[in-house]
C-alpha cells in the first residue's frame, strides 16, 4: 500500500484515524501495530516474518543488554550481526554471488530471494536503538507493544526517514494529541501528495523514458532526461518525506525534518547536510564517529569519509552504479576538505552552485543506470553536444512537461515559498486562513483526480 493510493487515502487513512481518535490509553498503540502491520502485508504478506523478526530481535536483544553487565560487547555484535546479517541476506545475496562467480570463473545458481520492501529503513532503526542502549543512551523498552509500533509504525515504515528511538520515546507513551497537529499535519501530507503525484510522477515518466535500453538521444534530450531525475528523485523522495512527517503528526507524533532545500547547497558537502538528513545523521553518529570521525589525523579522515559514502552507495542498492555513485561522492566530499570549501562562505556562490548542480547531475546519471557501461554512454550523450540522435528533445518535452518542469525549479528553493509565506503573513487572519485552506483544497483536488487517473505510481525509495 502506498501513500497515493486510493484505498490507502480514501479507505485505510481514514478508518484508522477514526478508530485511534475514539478509543483512549493503551488501546491506541495497539490501534497503530495493528494498521501498521496490516499496511505493510496489505502488499507483501509473504515478507511480514521479516519485520516481526527484527522487533522480536530488538525487543529481546535490548532487554538483554540492559540487563548485562559483562560481556555487553560481544553480546551487541552479535546482535548486529543477527539484524545487519538479515538485510545482508536479502538484499546482497545475488549480488555476492555473481561477483563471487566472475572471480572464480563460476557460475552459481542464484537464489533470487524477493526484496522485502522497507527493509533498508526498519533494519537500521533496530541498529540505532541496540547501539543506543548498548551506549546507555536510552533505557531499554519493557513493553514489546510500544517497541513494535516504534519499528513498525506505518507514515515513516517504508521509506523513512529513520526515526531513533530518543527521538519519539516520549511520544509512545503521551502522544501530542491536538486539533492544531491534526490541521498541521494534513497540509504537511497535502503537500508532500501534490510534490509525489503532480511533480515526480510527471517527471518520472520523462526520465524514464530517457533511461530506457536501447534509446538514442540527442545531447539536448540527454540533458532533459538527467534533470527530469534529479528533479523526480527529490520530489519523490521528500513529497514522500513530507507525507510520513503529516501522518506522525496527526497521530501526535512528531519526526524531525529530513530535506532542507538540498539542490540549493553550494557543495556536495553542504548537499550532504541538506539531502536525506536521517540517514546522514544515522551514519554520522553510528559509523563515522565509531570510526574515528576526524579525530585521528588527516589520512584516517579520508579514509573514514570514504568508507562512510561507500556503504552509504551499498545501502542503496546491491549494484556497482550505487557503490560508484557513493564513492564519486566521497570524493568530491574529500576533495572539499582538502580545499577547505567549507570556511568559503559564499564567495564565488554562482560559480559553485554550478559546479554542485553539474558534479550532482553526473552522480545521478550513475544512480540512475542499470550498469556503469550503461552511464558512461549516457554521458558521452550529454557531452556529445550535438543533435545526432533518434530522439531529441521535442520527442519528451511537451506543455504538460515544461509546466511542471518550471514549478519544480521554483520551488526546490526557498525563494519563491519564502515570498508567498510573507506576502500571506501581511494579510489578515481570516484571508490568510482562507488562502492557505483554499491552496490545500485544490491541491489535494487536483492530486486526488492525478490518482484516480493515472497508473503510473511508483516510489523511488521503496526497494532500497
Amino acid at each position: 500500500m502506498v501513500f497515493s493510493s486510493t484505498v490507502f487515502l480514501f479507505c485505510f487513512l481514514p478508518a484508522v484515524s477514526l478508530l485511534y481518535l475514539l478509543v483512549g490509553g493503551r488501546l491506541r498503540n495497539m490501534v497503530l501495530v495493528l494498521a501498521s502491520l496490516f499496511f505493510y502485508a496489505w502488499g507483501e504478506p509473504r515478507n511480514i516474518w521479516v519485520l516481526l523478526w527484527i522487533c522480536a530481535l530488538s525487543y529481546g536483544g535490548g532487554r538483554l543488554l540492559g540487563r548485562l553487565q559483562h560481556r555487553r560487547r560481544a553480546v551487541l555484535a552479535v546482535l548486529l550481526l543477527l539484524a545487519l546479517g538479515t538485510l545482508g541476506v536479502f538484499k546482497y545475496t545475488d549480488f555476492l554471488l555473481v561477483n563471487l562467480g566472475k572471480l572464480l570463473h563460476y557460475e552459481f545458481l542464484l537464489p533470487h530471494i524477493p526484496l522485502p520492501i522497507g527493509i533498508s529503513f526498519f533494519t537500521f532503526q533496530a541498529v540505532s536503538y541496540l547501539i543506543d542502549v548498548y551506549r546507555h543512551d536510552v533505557e531499554p523498552q519493557r513493553e514489546p507493544l510500544k517497541l513494535v509500533l516504534y519499528i513498525s509504525f506505518f507514515p515513516q515504515l517504508i521509506a523513512g526517514p529513520i526515526v531513533k528511538y530518543h527521538e519519539v520515546e516520549g511520544y509512545l507513551t503521551r502522544p501530542e494529541l491536538s486539533l492544531d497537529n491534526v490541521v498541521s499535519g494534513a497540509e504537511r501530507f497535502i503537500v508532500g501528495l501534490g510534490k509525489k503525484v503532480l511533480i515526480a510522477n510527471t517527471l518520472g515518466q520523462v526520465a524514464d523514458a530517457a533511461f530506457a535500453p536501447g534509446m538514442s538521444l540527442t545531447s539536448a534530450a540527454a540533458w532533459l532526461g538527467i534533470v527530469c531525475y534529479t528533479l523526480q528523485i527529490y520530489y519523490d523522495f521528500s513529497g514522500y518525506s513530507d507525507m510520513a512527517i503529516g501522518l506522525g503528526r496527526i497521530f501526535g507524533f512528531h519526526f524531525k525534518e529530513n530535506f532542507n532545500y538540498p539542490y540549493m547547497a553550494l557543495s556536495v558537502t553542504e548537499h550532504w547536510r541538506r539531502w536525506h538528513i536521517s540517514l546522514g545523521t544515522w551514519f554520522k553518529e553510528y559509523l563515522y564517529i565509531p570510526l574515528g570521525g576526524s579525530r585521528c589525523g588527516e589520512t584516517r579522515t579520508y579514509f573514514n569519509l570514504m568508507f562512510v559514502f561507500f556503504v552509504t552507495g551499498l545501502w542503496h542498492g546491491a549494484a556497482w552504479t550505487y557503490v560508484l555513485w557513493g564513492c564519486w561522492h566521497g570524493v568530491l566530499v574529500m576533495a572539499e576538505k582538502a580545499l577547505g570549501v567549507r570556511e568559503w562562505g559564499n564567495r564565488c556562490a554562482a560559480i559553485r552552485h554550478f559546479y554542485f548542480v553539474l558534479v550532482l547531475l553526473v552522480g545521478f546519471v550513475i544512480f540512475r543506470s542499470p550498469s556503469i557501461s550503461y552511464a558512461s554512454d549516457y554521458l558521452q550523450m550529454m557531452f556529445s553536444f550535438t543533435a545526432e540522435g533518434t530522439h531529441p528533445l521535442v520527442y519528451f518535452l511537451n506543455g504538460k512537461v515544461l509546466l511542471t518542469l518550471v514549478v519544480a525549479l521554483l520551488f526546490c528553493s526557498p525563494a519563491l515559498p519564502d515570498r508567498l509565506g510573507k506576502a500571506c503573513g501581511n494579510l489578515p487572519e481570516l484571508p490568510r486562513l482562507f488562502i492557505r485552506e483554499s491552496g490545500c483544497l485544490l491541491l489535494l483536488l487536483l492530486s486526488i483526480i492525478y490518482v484516480a487517473s493515472s497508473t503510473y505510481n511508483p516510489f523511488i525509495y521503496f526497494r532500497f
